[in-house]
């Protein structure tokens, strides 16, 4: 008795191939709708699954495979002798190799205007039970789900037979693959219900890209992005010159792009170790990198710039004479390329949907040991109407702006967060610090621009009032923190002291 192959594909690559090959292998072909009708035009000679099962295709095609007959066929034990002798008394013949991809839900999701009953129509149902069953006795079935191991199995078939290890291999594929199928139905009915932090949560993700290292040259690394494409992530971002980035690069990066996009008017933002170094806002592209590098440039030096107008030629020269790793922007002149693409290991990143604001359903996350962190993407914008002056001294609309600015920026900067502005261009940042104290008098000494005239934000309240008396060496002459410490009454009182305006704007922006 010749042995059974069923296939029933939705990805058609390789199939009439394997199939002629499967029968010079001395297998029956099985197939169902489609794929029967591509194997027999070209040739193959494969029986109806309606045959096997004596039952017809049914309800648009819901029904073809879900027959006893066919699951048997894919569960029996070979070495179960209760198994096999029930097979006889039934007439069912064992199928010993399952060829199976499923409806394409992905794609169909993905294209505009797709109404909630076509994507339910596209979630296939009798492909994933088959896979399931033939997974589950791997010793005696292999089932491919991928078109990338048919050569393999071919191979081994023609030399003595399918591995167990093989089959186990394929096994593992199948539940992989079923699981970030029925990941993707998930996501998309809890996109439709608006759930925003289910019971159990699963994610899908595709790999970009093996890395060469993470963090450090002794960590293994890997990319990988969102099954669905979020249009203003570096995931889709199309690199037009330069080697891969690194693991280091796409955090940055990523870092960059999350500050830059709290912008509208032409910004650069520069970043290094996943902080900003330099922020600047500006008439032309060219006059905020300008500035956003005067803000810093030792720290610029081998960071991340992001832009979020064209780099044009003017701009690209003023880069071309430092050393930048990256370069972000919705897109870039070609006089521009040609200049920047005389440094061979700048990275160039045209990402036309930078300033795409960041989907509702996608959440801040954080991998923890045993766990995951997962919050809203902070997206409160300081409210002017919401700002509450808080002493004497009152600032005038322009500190108000480069408060706000500032403010923007500290949402951006690792906790605590100290952020010196003026004239929409950051004068210094203190990051990352165990104390605000700390923070402040970094932001001041890393200045390299006279402070005098500048505006502070906080992106927490103030403790004490030891920044103000650091603020007002400073020459700083307005301050805006969220306020709602006990002791709020020690910094107002400082402030009126040396004549500075605070602000609260009762909003806080830790950033751990």
């Amino acid at each position: 008795m010749a042995k059974k192959a069923l296939i029933s594909v939705s990805d058609k690559t390789g199939i009439v191939e394997l199939a002629k090959s499967l029968i010079d292998c001395g297998y029956e072909i099985i197939s169902t709708g489609g794929t029967l009708k591509v194997l027999n035009t070209s040739g193959v000679k494969a029986v109806d699954i309606s045959s096997v099962t004596g039952f017809p295709e049914c309800l648009d095609g819901r029904v073809k495979t879900l027959h006893p007959k066919v699951h048997a066929g894919l569960l029996a034990m070979r070495d179960n002798k209760e198994h096999m002798d029930f097979l006889a008394s039934m007439n069912i013949d064992p199928i010993d190799i399952v060829v199976v991809n499923l409806y394409p839900f992905k794609e169909t999701v993905k294209k505009p205007n797709i109404d909630l009953q076509t994507a339910i129509e596209n979630i296939d149902i009798g492909g994933p039970t088959m896979l399931r069953s033939a997974a589950k006795n791997y010793q005696d079935v292999a089932v491919m789900v991928d078109p990338a191991d048919y050569a393999k199995v071919l191979d081994e078939l023609k030399n003595g037979g399918i591995t167990k290890e093989t089959k186990f291999y394929l096994m593992y594929k199948v539940y992989q693959h079923t699981s970030y199928y029925d990941t993707l139905i998930a996501n998309y009915l809890r996109q439709k219900l608006d759930i925003e932090f289910p019971e159990q949560f699963t994610m899908a993700f595709d790999k970009a890209q093996d890395m060469r290292y993470g963090e450090n040259p002794h960590q293994n690394a890997v990319f990988y992005k969102e099954a669905f494409d979020v249009e203003c992530s570096l995931a889709v971002a199309e690199q037009l010159h330069g080697k891969e980035l690194s693991y280091n690069n796409i955090n940055d990066t990523n870092g960059a792009l999350d500050l830059l996009r709290e912008f509208s008017e032409p910004t650069v933002v520069a970043v290094k170790h996943a902080n900003p170094c330099g922020v600047a806002t500006a008439k032309t592209i060219s006059e905020a990198f300008f500035k956003a590098n005067a803000a810093d440039p030792t720290s610029i030096f081998g960071g991340i710039v992001a832009a979020n107008r064209t780099i044009d030629k003017e701009t690209a020269e003023q880069i071309h004479k430092i050393f930048i790793e990256i370069v972000v922007a919705p897109d870039f002149t070609d006089e521009a390329l040609a200049i920047l693409k005389q440094k061979q290991n700048i990275r160039l990143l045209k990402l036309p949907n930078i300033m795409k604001a960041v989907p509702s359903n996608c959440y801040d996350m954080k991998k923890v040991v045993g766990g995951l962190l997962g919050q809203e993407f902070d997206r409160m914008v300081v409210d002017k109407d919401k700002c509450k002056v808080v002493t004497k001294a009152q600032p005038t609309e322009a500190q108000i702006e480069d408060m706000i600015f500032a403010m923007t920026v500290v949402k951006h900067t690792k906790s605590n967060a100290i952020v010196i502005a003026k004239d929409k261009t950051i004068l210094g940042i203190g990051g990352g610090q165990v104390n605000r104290i700390r923070a402040t008098k970094q932001a001041i000494a890393h200045s390299l621009t006279d402070t005098h005239g500048a505006v502070l934000a906080s992106d927490a309240f103030f403790p004490f009032d030891d920044c103000v008396e650091a603020a007002h060496e400073g020459g700083i002459v307005a301050i805006m923190q969220p306020g709602g410490s006990i002791k709020d009454q020690l910094s107002i009182d400082a402030c009126d002291k040396y004549g500075i305006a605070m602000v609260f704007s009762g909003d806080r922006h830790f950033k751990h």
